[in-house]
Parts: structure tokens; sequence; C-alpha cells
């Protein structure tokens, strides 16, 4: 369901909030209070008449207008507490707390806590008394020169005197004369800094921080950086001035330091974090913090962030940036330019009207109001800085050239603005020498990892062979390896799209594997020994640890292969691949006697056996396919797998490596007993194995002689996949198929079964004209045989109950969910049930509390949601009686409580029996009630875990129908603890629902479990 959400402020900055929240196709409206002419009624955007200062009568408004999220764009409502009090009242608010606001609102506070925490900053003292404060500046061994009320003072709180008495004047006008109010009862003096002054944002979820690209403001009102400062009359981003290495530092010695400190104070950090710097030659050091976006800062960064806002913001508050990187246009470069009233920043008129605003957002430039108001249908100005006009380009100079062009074209009679916005950015691009670096090259990190992986490489050497990196060449000695008469045999591959899973899980290392696999198996079906591997690697931009990772993967797997790592290629192309984007090719040379080539095509017969050796899952082929089907299905790559291990996600399953056989069957085909071996590669089974057959003959495979990993049964079920297209595209569990005669079958199956399943998967026969080379029987009906998807102990049958063989649709059960909180169980339901095969559809959800997260999870799914008060009612029978009435009317049939916080009455647990589940953090019948995981580590136990249960009228007393056991670490804590049992839970309550709802199991007349043989029955 579309949310709305509320900007709170009336400036630039807040403009541009909305703008960039009104494109996510998430948002129906986007309410600004109180806002400007720009945001009156603008598509999504509108303006609010709300009290943005009376907090209670803000949440009020939002709960009527069902308002999901409110966003804090200036200072003086964070520093206030708008956060925590809207917070408390049920309403989702972005922004920090009151508390870890003080880093803006007390600057006194904040070097304090710089000096605590080790961050870099200015020297400085903090002064209640002016005279102390000037004693300071008199005999301090720097120049202390620079003077700030403590306190907000709207970005203009700050003298940078030219010496010291300028610098005691300052101090007298803030303190005596209370120049800024009550922001000046305490003053900071602080040490002058010199150097390029740049503005560094990040996003903070209270653990980790994102950085933003760095911007840099411009301050003074005039050009060259002459006259009064102001509130800021332009800004670019990004800057030159701070390069990746810089960033990072900044990064881990400023952003990430304050984010940890503001953690460890008991004040977590989540919103936006703003830090002034100054690059100086020890290093950047901090001038100040910002709790919120600066304006024009904001302008700039937003025109540049692709990636979707208000996704940002939810992932920022619920703590998940980690797992969320953030995606900025490439290769941009964006300019604002400040038009203010003329007499700023001293006194000006109001009420001069602007014209030519449209005319210029035409030519695909942003206006951005500011001071402006709507009079008699006119945009009048009503402020100091009244609006902002943004451009991008692909350069610096041509992004401030479209601004200038757009600010001459505004209508705006004495406007002040500047017209070098970015001029330190272009004098520092002149003065600096282009290098290799510049165009996208790193040579350092190349030759970094060049370094990393020596070691590496060096660990796979073999006989002919001493795999040392670093020459032009890479030799082998084919005679020192004991061939006599070689025939030497190469093979190339890649990994195809298992790269794009790979590199969204974030895990590299196993492609390694694949890569050396795929070649490896190729030469092995030539009867070859693999002697030695190179790999290519190809970027746009070289990361080295996932470099690192993926190299010393294709070190590793050489290893197992018995083949060394000769040399390879790193290649950095700018502009070739996207950003985190890489590619992998793979070649391997392997060497066979003369005599022992395979395939023997003369020997092979009709009668001849095949043996099938099975595969670890769908390898590295097919994987376009895979992911067609996982986004029909609506699934993630983070989801619970529904095959695999359990605890495993769909990527990690997936992503499971292909096998290399070469270690084991080398020693077979060198004994001469296989006549041909086919690697079951891109093409399956159908295209595979006639690679190695004489034209005149064919094989009959039968698929139930041979057990296929669960996924390949998910695939045909889920994509509805042919029984010919699952053959020509998958190795439907078999990873290799070797030719034998009779005679020597059963001998060969022997060897490999002791390392390696495998199985007899059928026999050569005779092609009759016209017919396929490869026929397989029973392929459909085996996969659908095993269709039971394991989960740890738990077994569900996927598609039992609800769809039968795909030709019956049954109907589904019909699910209420009654929460209290944040929905995480909810969320795995609404997963479970959107699967096409889930015999469930939650039609429902209740909570007994208002402005919960779960009630925003169900909106978001399309789930209709009621809201039960438990505090309106008189008795816990009237609660009840209200909640069995909602049930009612949606027709529900299962009822689950997914974090339900009340104690159901006997009347509506009797009614509803049979039909109620419930999930609890133990193995029950062991620590029933409250705080089950802090029992559980009170009594020493080693495992413990959770259970879905019916529920009855004693508390955790039902009879059980899933449970999942959960090991307790000698290092857990209760917080440690819950967490790995969520993740459990997460599991078996969708695995619980589909055995309910699916009809495999209800609750017997007796209070037991009641199991049935065929739930379709």
């Amino acid at each position: 369901m579309a949310e709305k959400v509320l900007v709170v402020g009336s400036g630039g900055r807040e403009h541009a909030l909305a703008w960039k929240l009104a494109q996510s196709p998430q948002i129906q409206q986007v309410l600004v209070a109180p806002g400007n002419a720009g945001t009156a009624n603008c598509g999504k955007i509108s303006n609010s008449e709300v009290s943005v200062s009376n907090h209670a009568i803000l949440a009020q408004f939002c709960k009527d207008h069902h308002v999901g999220l409110v966003v804090v764009g200036p200072e003086v409502p964070l520093a206030a507490g708008i956060v925590d009090d809207l917070t408390a009242a049920g309403v989702p608010c972005f922004g920090p707390s009151a508390k870890a606001a003080q880093l803006e609102a007390s600057k006194s506070f904040s070097k304090a806590f710089m000096e605590r925490h080790g961050i870099p900053t200015a020297r400085y003292g903090s002064f209640t008394d002016p005279q102390e404060a000037c004693d300071y500046i008199r005999t301090a061994d720097f120049p202390a020169l620079v003077v700030k009320a403590s306190g907000l003072a709207a970005g203009k709180g700050v003298i940078v005197a030219a010496d010291r008495d300028e610098a005691c004047r300052a101090v007298m006008d803030i303190m005596k004369d209370r120049a800024f109010g009550s922001a000046g009862e305490t003053v900071v003096v602080e040490e002058f800094l010199e150097g390029e002054e740049v503005s560094c944002l990040c996003f903070s979820d209270g653990s980790s921080v994102s950085p933003m690209p760095p911007a840099q403001d411009h301050k003074r009102l005039q050009d060259g950086d002459l006259g009064p400062n102001t509130g800021g009359m332009g800004a670019y981003c990004p800057t030159p001035q701070v390069s990746e290495e810089m960033l990072q530092q900044i990064r881990e010695t400023v952003l990430q330091k304050t984010v940890d400190g503001m953690r460890e104070e008991g004040a977590p950090y989540v919103g936006v974090l703003y830090a002034g710097l100054m690059l100086t030659k020890q290093g950047p050091k901090v001038l100040e913090f910002n709790c919120r976006f600066g304006d024009p800062e904001c302008q700039v960064l937003l025109s540049l962030l692709k990636s979707d806002l208000y996704d940002v913001l939810l992932n920022t508050m619920s703590g998940k940036l980690a797992s969320s990187a953030l995606v900025w246009h490439p290769h941009r470069h964006a300019v604002t330019v400040v038009m203010a009233s003329a007499g700023y920043p001293g006194s000006y008129q109001k009420g001069v009207e602007i014209t030519g605003l449209s005319q210029v957002q035409d030519t695909g430039l942003m206006v951005f109001h500011a001071g402006t108001a709507l009079k008699e249908g006119s945009v009048v100005s009503s402020g100091g800085r009244v609006l902002t006009v943004t451009a991008v380009g692909p350069s610096l100079e041509t992004a401030l050239q479209e601004a200038n062009r757009g600010v001459a074209a505004v209508g705006f009679p004495g406007a002040v603005y500047r017209r070098d916005i970015g001029h330190r950015a272009i004098a520092h691009l002149k003065q600096h020498r282009l290098t290799y670096k510049d165009s996208g090259v790193d040579i350092a990190a190349g030759n970094k990892l060049v370094d990393m992986i020596k070691p590496l490489a060096k660990a796979t050497s073999r006989t002919g062979c001493n795999a040392e990196l670093g020459g032009f060449a890479g030799l082998f000695d084919l005679k020192a390896a004991g061939f006599v008469d070689p025939i030497l045999v190469s093979g190339t591959d890649g990994v195809g799209t298992k790269l794009k899973i790979a590199q969204a899980c974030g895990q590299h290392g196993s492609l390694g594997q694949d890569l050396v696999a795929m070649c490896v198996n190729d030469v092995l079906a030539q009867g070859a020994e693999p002697l030695f591997f190179l790999d290519y690697f190809s970027c746009g931009s070289l990361d080295v640890d996932v470099a690192a990772s993926v190299v010393g993967g294709i070190a590793k797997a050489c290893e197992l292969a018995g083949c060394a790592l000769l040399g390879g290629e790193t290649a950095e192309m700018p502009g070739v691949y996207a950003p985190g984007e890489y590619d992998l090719a793979g070649f391997c040379v392997g060497a066979v006697e003369r005599g022992a080539l395979l395939p023997r095509l003369g020997d092979i017969a009709e009668g001849d056996l095949l043996i099938g050796v099975s595969s670890s899952g769908v390898h590295s082929n097919g994987f376009s396919l895979v992911r067609k089907v996982l986004e029909r299905a609506d699934i993630s790559y983070s989801s619970p797998a529904p095959f695999g291990e359990s605890g495993q996600t769909v990527g990690e399953v997936l992503l499971t490596p292909t096998k290399i056989y070469s270690r084991l069957l080398l020693p077979i085909l060198r004994s001469g007993a296989v006549k041909a071996y086919a690697h079951i590669t891109g093409g399956g089974l159908l295209e595979n194995i006639p690679r190695v057959l004489p034209q005149e003959l064919a094989v009959d495979l039968d698929a139930s002689r041979w057990s296929a990993p669960p996924v390949f049964s998910w695939l045909l079920k889920e994509g509805g996949l042919s029984e010919d297209e699952m053959a020509r595209t998958f190795n439907c569990g078999l990873g290799a198929v070797l030719v034998v005669s009779p005679l020597d079958a059963q001998r060969v199956l022997r060897q490999i079964q002791a390392h390696e399943e495998a199985w007899i998967v059928g026999s050569v026969a005779h092609k009759q004209p016209g017919a396929e080379p490869v026929v397989v029987r029973n392929l459909k009906h085996s996969l659908l045989s095993t269709g039971l998807v394991a989960s740890g102990d738990l077994v569900v049958e996927q598609n039992g109950g609800c769809h039968g063989d795909g030709s019956r649709p049954h109907k589904r059960t019909r699910v209420a969910v009654l929460i209290s909180g944040t929905g995480t169980n909810l969320q795995a339901l609404i997963e479970q049930a959107k699967r096409p095969s889930s015999c469930a559809e939650i039609v429902v959800v209740i909570s007994n509390r208002p402005g919960v997260q779960g009630l925003k999870r169900a909106s978001l799914a399309g789930i209709q949601t009621r809201v039960v008060d438990h505090k309106l009612y008189g008795s816990r029978a009237e609660f009840d009686g209200t909640i069995d009435r909602v049930l009612e009317e949606f027709g529900v049939e299962l009822v689950c409580l997914a974090g339900f916080m009340r104690i159901l009455t006997g009347t509506f647990v009797q009614k509803w029996n049979g039909k109620l589940l419930n999930i609890h953090p133990s193995l029950l019948p062991s620590f029933k009630g409250v705080n089950a995981q802090k029992q559980a580590l009170q009594a020493g136990v080693r495992v413990t875990g959770c259970t879905v249960h019916f529920v009855a009228e004693e508390v955790d007393a039902g009879a059980i129908v899933v449970q999942e056991a959960v090991p307790v670490l000698g290092s857990d804590t209760e917080e440690s603890l819950s967490d790995r049992i969520r993740e459990a839970e997460h599991r078996a309550f969708p695995a619980a629902l589909e055995l309910v709802a699916g009809g495999a199991l209800r609750l017997g007349e007796d209070g037991h479990i009641a199991w049935r043989s065929d739930p379709q029955s």
C-alpha cells in the first residue's frame, strides 16, 4: 500500500527531500509542514498547516491522516526532541534523538565528545565567563581566533577573527551583548585551522555508516569568497579535493568513530550525520557536526542519489544499512546556486514577485524553493535565501554553466547570487596533473593484489611447475611431470550469471572453485590430467578485497584439482562495468598420453552402461533461468531457502560451488575401464552426452535411478518448466556421466561410491533414424517425488494439499495474524504466503497496539489491517469478543499469534480450538512463560530453540506442531541467543503454517497431533 510521508521544514532542503521522496513508487503523498511555494500542490507534494512545534498535535495529525513516516529537515525541532516524542506516540520519525542531536545543539558537548573519543579536531576551550575566554585567547600558544556560540544560531554563530582583539570583541558581543541570545551563554574558542573546507555526510543506523559523496558549501556572499558570512550561497558535489583514500580515512576516523562513540555513551545516532571538515596538512579535522542534511548541500546530494530515498530512510531506521548499499549516479556532478534577496544577510524586502520558474524547469534544471510564498497566484519572496537552481552534468564546469544559465533566466529583481560556485574545485583540477589513477586504473591496487595472491599461487606448485607469479609467461615441464608421448588439451570457460548472485550476496570466494571446476572438468572429458590454470578477472574499478577473495578461491580450487595456478590477468576497465560488477574467465591446460585419449568412440557399443556422478546443485549453468524463476516467485537471495539445509538462504544454496572431479576420476580414467566421460555443463543432459557418442548410438536415462538435490524439484515446480527444458538447461543432479562396459560397471561404480554418490543411470542403445540421441524417462515424476524440502528436522511438502499436480488448484486457507510489535515473524509468514505453492492466504493482520511496525509490514504487502487497542476495553472478554468479530468478518480459518502480547480468554481459545497457532522461544515443555532465553541460560542447557504449537487454555501447553533446535554457545548473552532463536522462528513458523493450512496435520479430539497420510484426500 502506498505510503504518506510528512517532511518538517520550509527551506530548499525540505523541498529537495520532498522532491526525492515523491519519486518513490512506494509513496502516495508527501506533505510538507509548513512548506513554501515550491511544495504547494506540486504533483504528489502539497503543504500542510499542522503545527510542527506542538509534538502532541503533530502526532495525532499523523495518526488521523495515516502518515507512515515523518522526515525532519532542520536542526531546531531535532534538538527539541521531535523524534523522541513522535516515536513514543507510535509515529515513525527519521532523525536523531534529542540526546544524539547534542552533537550540533551544543558545540561545548561536541568538542568534549571529540576529545573523549580521539576524533581529530581543532584545539579549543569552552567558557561561561567572557573574561576567562579572553584570557584564553591572549595566552594560547596557537591562534585561538575562532569564536563560536555553543548553542543553535541558525548557522551564523561562528566568528573567524583576524586577530586576538577582534576575537575578544566577538566574545563580548556574544556573551555580554547576547548577539545570538541564549545560544551564546557558553562560547567555544578554537584554534584557527588553515586548509580547504568540505562537508562529509553519511546515513547512520546507530552502528553502521553509509557515506555520501563529499560536497562543498560556499558561505561568503560574493564571488571570490568575499563579503559577509551567510547560511550558504551554493554548493557542489563531489569534491575532487577529497580522494577515495581520504574519504575512507574520514569514514573510519570521523564518521564511524562518532557513531561508535554515541552508541557507547547511550545515545545511538540514527539519521543523517554531517561533518564539516578542514583538510589541513595534518589531515582532515572536524570543524563542526550537524545532525541533519546541510542546506544547500542537500540539493546537490539528492540530485546524485540513484537509490530510492524512502528505502534508504527505512533501512537506516531499521538498522539495515550494512546490507543495503546506496547507489549514486556515477560520473555525474551537481551544482546548486542560491538566489537571495537584496540586502541579505542583513535586512531585505519581502513580497518581490519571481517569474520564469516554469521555463527554467522546462530546461531540465531543478528549482528548489526556500523563502517563497504564494500571493494571489504569483510566487513572491518571503525570506533571505529565496530559491536554489540545481543542475547535474558530466563535469563540474558543465553543471555550473547550466546552473548559472538557469539563474539568469529567473525573473527576480535585485537578486543576489554567486557565479563561481565550485571555483576551488575547478582550480584544483587545473593544477592537478592527470594520472593513470585519475582515469580509473589504480596500479598500486593491482600491485597490492599481486602481492596478496603470490603466496596463494605458490601453494599450488606441482611437479613440472613452480607457480611463481610475476613473469611475462608461465612455464610447464611436461617431461618432469612424467609424460612420454603427450597430447596437450586446453579448455576455457566462465561461471555465467552465477556472478550476479555472488555480487548481490557479497559472497565471492566460492566462484573460484566454480571457475576452476568448469575448465578442469572439460579437460578431464578428453582423459587429460589438468596441469596448470590461468585466470582472467576484469572489472570497472578494482576492489582488492573482492578480487583477492575470488583469486584465493581459484588457488584453493587448483589445489583440489591438482593443477598449478600459473598466472592470470587482472583488467581494470573504467566505464565498461558498473560499480561492484566484475567478470571471470578461466583457462586450463592438461595433457594425456596419446593412447589414453578419450572418448574412445570405436569402443562404445550398444549395451554399455552409464554411470552418473552426483552434482552439488545447479553448478554454474542455467543461472539466467534460475534468476527468472526467483523473480517470478518474488523470492530474494536473502530469503530462507525452500530447498537446501536448515538455516541457509536462497543465495547460499545457489552459490554452492561446482564439484571438481579430477582427483576422483583420473585414476579410474587411466585404468582404461571408462570409454567416455561427459561433463554435464551448459546444455544439460540432452546436449552434453551426445558430444562423446558415435552418431549411430543413443542413450536411455532413467531419472528414477538417481537422487537430485531439492533445488531442481523447486525449479521445476515454481518455474512451471517442462521436462525437456529441465534436461536441456540443468544437470538435474548429475555432474558427470561415464560410459563403461557392463563387465566393468560394478567395479567402477564401487570405486566412485567410496568417495562420491554415484548410480548406474542408463544404457547405450542403437539410435533409430530421426530419434533423439538422449531420452530421459521419469524426470518429472522423480523430481516431484523429491519435493519434500528439508529444513533441519522439519519436512514441508511444498505443493501438497494446495495445488496437487497443478491441474486442480485448491482453495487456500484464510489466515489471520495477531501482533503487538515489529512483526518480524509476521514478515516470515507473509513471505511464505506469497509463494505460489503456499497453502495459506493471510487476509488480515490485527494489532492490539496502534502504529507498530508490523502494521506497516502488512500494509506494504497489501494485507488489510485492523487495530483493536486493548486499552479501550473494560475487560478481556470484551476485547476478545471484538477480535472474534473481526476474524468472523474476514472469514478466517486459522489464526497465528506472532508476538501477540495478550493472554486470550478460555472462551476464545475454546471457540478457536485447533485453529490457533503460537510460537514460543524454547523447546517446550521446557522454559514456559516469559524470559525463556534467560531461563535457558540460567539452567545451563546446551540446546534450546523454538516451538510452534496449538494454543490451549494453559499457557504454552498446546500440542506441538514444529520445533527447531538452536545450540547454546558458551559466549551467548540473552541478546545473542534471542537473535539466533528468532532466525529459527522465521523458518519454523512458515513450516508449521504450511503443515496446518495444507491439512498435513490437525489437532485431534484427544488434544494430540493427528497426521494425514495424504493431505489432499
